[in-house]
C-alpha cells in the first residue's frame, strides 16, 4: 500500500509538473509583456548557445545526477565488497562530471545571456550553481562505518543530493519553456519525452525499495525453492537417497 501511494503521487506530481511551470510562465509573461519588443527573438548564435546550455543542464541534473542517485542505491543489498567499491567509485564519478557540467553551463549563462533574475528559471538556476558543489564536496569526506558521524553525514548528502536533483529537474522544466519564449520554437516534444525518462526514474527508484522484498518472496525465480517444503521422505525412498550418496 505505501509502494502504490508513492508511485500515484509521484505520477500526479510527474503529470501536473510540465502544465504547471507553462502556466507560471504565461502568467509571468502576460503581466510583464506589453508588447513583442519586450520579449525580442534571440540571434541564431545565441539560440545555439541557449540550446548548448539546455543540454549540458539535461545531461548533468536530469540524467547523470538521477541515474548516479539509483546506482548508489544498488550498493544496500551488495554483499560482495568488490561490487560495492565500483558500484561506490560509479557513483562518484557521475556526480562529479555531473558537476563539471553544471558548472560550465553557469559559465555560458553568466557569459552569453542577459540575467535579470526576474523569472523562476534564472533564480533556480542561481540557488542551483550556490550549492552544487556542497554534497560534492561532502562526499569526499564520508566517515567510515560504526563512526558517530556515520549517519550525520549519510542524512546531510542524502537530503541535498535528492533536493538538488529534484530542484534540477524542475528547472529543466522552468528552461524549456523559457527557451520556448526565446526562440518561438515548440518544445512540446522535448518536454514529453523528458517526462517519460523522468516517470521511468522515478518507477525504478520506486522499484528498488521493494527489490529485496520480491527476492525474499520468492517472485525472482531461482530464490526460492519452487515445490514444497514439508514433504516427509518415506522409509524406502530414504533407503534410495543413501544408496545414491558418494562414500
Amino acid at each position: 500500500m505505501e509502494i502504490l501511494l508513492k508511485v500515484v503521487s509521484l505520477t500526479f506530481l510527474l503529470v501536473l509538473l510540465p502544465s504547471l511551470v507553462s502556466s507560471q510562465e504565461q502568467a509571468n509573461q502576460v503581466g510583464n509583456c506589453t508588447g513583442n519588443d519586450n520579449n525580442p527573438k534571440l540571434s541564431p548564435q545565441l539560440t545555439f548557445e541557449a540550446t548548448v546550455h539546455g543540454f549540458l543542464l539535461w545531461a548533468s541534473m536530469g540524467f547523470l545526477m538521477p541515474v548516479g542517485i539509483l546506482i548508489i542505491r544498488m550498493s544496500k543489498t551488495e554483499e560482495c565488497r568488490r561490487r560495492l567499491k565500483i558500484l561506490v567509485y560509479v557513483h562518484a564519478a557521475l556526480q562529479i562530471v555531473s558537476v563539471l557540467l553544471v558548472t560550465a553551463g553557469a559559465i555560458m549563462s553568466i557569459k552569453n545571456f542577459e540575467n535579470a533574475f526576474n523569472n523562476h528559471h534564472q533564480r533556480l538556476g542561481l540557488a542551483l550553481y550556490g550549492i552544487i558543489w556542497l554534497p560534492a564536496l561532502i562526499g569526499f569526506f564520508r566517515p567510515q562505518r560504526g563512526t558517530n558521524g556515520r549517519s550525520v553525514w549519510f542524512f546531510t548528502h542524502w537530503i541535498l543530493g535528492t533536493a538538488l536533483s529534484l530542484l534540477g529537474i524542475i528547472n529543466i522544466y522552468t528552461g524549456l519553456e523559457a527557451y520556448h519564449r526565446k526562440t518561438r520554437k515548440s518544445v512540446r516534444v522535448w518536454t514529453i519525452l523528458f517526462t517519460i525518462q523522468i516517470s521511468f526514474i522515478a518507477s525504478f527508484y520506486l522499484f528498488q525499495e521493494k527489490w529485496e522484498y520480491i527476492q525474499k518472496q520468492g517472485v525472482i525465480l531461482g530464490n526460492e525453492p519452487t515445490g514444497p517444503t514439508n514433504q516427509q521422505i518415506s522409509p524406502k525412498d530414504k533407503k534410495k537417497e543413501l544408496a545414491m550418496e558418494p562414500c
